[in-house]
């Protein structure tokens, strides 16, 4: 895999410096074109053994194109903001928006990478890392970024011999640290476990490209040339790069049956068995969530429904019982132009709890195969792929300690619209209506195909969907709360 990179590749001192005006005007061409057009954003990273040039090369990238419309990042150790979420979380904050260069100097390759070679991980971690690593390039490539993987390779020798030179001349030699030593004497290590990473993750949609770090001319025309002409090559296709679905067919029951036919929407719950009940979960409720040990959980709450379910309202019943500095609670609208700029699910892993943290999602991811899918918003593609893109976003929160609770509160047609009119009637409802409620009235149908399509897909093992049946809104606020009590208790062991 490295032979080719192992050659002697290099460039005369007179050809470089011919070609580096014309390459520096192109790139700075391209890089406004990109601004203007932002259809997609850019994603390079920067790997490869120490003194290979990746430090020179990630500043002469910033030397050559305009620094504002690159967003350059450099990774080390995890803070404890980042060890108490998912390890993709701070790789999705820096994600770079439409239009702009985002430029990793180490990245989730090296975690994984590091984390074998150190032998804290054994290779079935190593795999999963990787193919965790996969999924999200997948996911933003299909998104439409562009993703360059640059490999900055030197022999062991050549690597040996370059770290001497840096270490000898006094004006370099701060750039030799501990661990560029320590990483030399695993060189055979993380040349072999390089190996196995890049062989797998080297895709169509997101390749590596090995360069020869010792000749500092070869290794910067061709990184230059390299972005150049991918940026030149992606700007020139129309339309969407990737539209492979991750999802089967969708396929209509033959008898028209979907799984909210089965529900009993009208439950019997009076008043004051309602407040005796509200009062005694919400006390256990409390409970739970002080817990020490729910210091090593999260609970991630989402709430989806027909308009006018109670989603607010219930909940209210939850918020009352916590602690108003341990949750959040986000109401999810229309996503806004810095949004719409990133991945679709970067609003969404933005917001996602640390240990001991509770947020709760007033309308959530699921918008995607829902609101975007019934009005039109999202393509069939995109859509349909959302399905596994949401079943992997649930099961990296589970990986990490994340307790994930869903519920879909369910009325009738006409209990609806008796609500409906109800908030009109009443003054202080009336922001509750809207005209795009009752455009959706007249789409129920096909919500509730979209609903239960939505079941079948993502109500998994880990993170089953709750259908709570929501006429009666006592009933609807009880059966949340006691799933939610009883679900902390069985992970707590309470």
């Amino acid at each position: 895999m490295f032979e080719s990179a192992e050659i002697g590749h290099a460039i005369d001192k007179d050809t470089y410096r011919q070609q580096v005006p014309v390459l520096r005007e192109a790139l700075l061409d391209v890089q406004y074109d990109l601004k203007e057009k932002a259809d997609f954003p850019v994603l390079i990273l920067i790997h490869g053994f120490d003194g290979a040039g990746r430090g020179e090369t990630m500043n002469l990238i910033n030397e050559w194109l305009d620094p504002r419309l690159i967003d350059t990042v450099a990774f080390s150790t995890a803070n404890d903001e980042e060890r108490a979420r998912p390890w993709m979380w701070r790789y999705w904050q820096k994600l770079p928006a439409k239009g702009r260069i985002g430029m990793f100097f180490g990245s989730y390759y090296s975690d994984a990478l590091f984390d074998r070679v150190y032998e804290q991980i054994d290779h079935d971690a190593f795999d999963r890392e990787i193919f965790d690593i996969m999924r999200l390039e997948r996911m933003i490539s299909q998104d439409g970024a562009l993703i360059l993987k640059f490999w900055f390779h030197l022999t062991k020798d050549k690597q040996r011999k370059r770290l001497k030179e840096l270490e000898k001349d006094p004006a370099t030699r701060w750039r030799v640290t501990a661990d560029d030593k320590a990483n030399m004497e695993r060189y055979d290590t993380i040349r072999k476990y390089g190996e196995h990473m890049i062989r797998l993750t080297n895709t169509a949609y997101a390749p590596w490209i090995v360069v020869d770090g010792e000749d500092a001319n070869f290794r910067s025309l061709t990184v230059g040339q390299t972005i150049l002409k991918a940026i030149r090559n992606r700007m020139s296709q129309n339309g969407h790069v990737v539209d492979a679905s991750e999802a089967p067919p969708l396929l209509a029951p033959i008898d028209d049956k979907v799984i909210l036919d089965t529900l009993k929407l009208d439950q019997d719950m009076d008043k004051a068995t309602y407040k005796k009940r509200l009062a005694e979960l919400q006390g256990r409720l409390n409970s739970l969530t002080r817990d020490e040990r729910f210091r090593n959980h999260s609970l991630v709450l989402a709430f989806e429904g027909n308009d006018a379910a109670g989603k607010g309202g219930t909940i209210r019943r939850i918020t009352q019982a916590l602690d108003a500095r341990s949750y959040r609670v986000i109401p999810v609208a229309a996503p806004t132009e810095e949004e719409r700029a990133k991945p679709w699910l970067w609003r969404f892993w933005r917001r996602i709890p640390g240990k001991g943290g509770i947020t709760i999602f007033d309308r959530t991811w699921y918008g995607r195969v829902l609101v975007e899918r019934v009005e039109g918003f999202a393509r069939e593609p995109d859509w349909m792929r959302a399905y596994y893109e949401i079943n992997d976003f649930e099961h990296q929160l589970c990986e990490n300690g994340a307790i994930v609770l869903k519920f879909w509160l369910a009325i009738s047609n006409e209990e609806q619209m008796a609500r409906f009119k109800l908030r009109e009637e009443t003054g202080f409802k009336r922001f509750k209506i809207t005209e795009e409620d009752w455009r959706n009235r007249e789409k129920w149908d096909a919500y509730k195909l979209a609903v239960s399509d939505m079941v079948d897909r993502t109500s998994t093992s880990k993170v089953p969907w709750t259908l709570v049946e929501a006429n009666n809104k006592y009933y609807a606020r009880i059966k949340v709360l006691s799933t939610i009590c009883n679900a902390l208790e069985a992970r707590l062991g309470a």
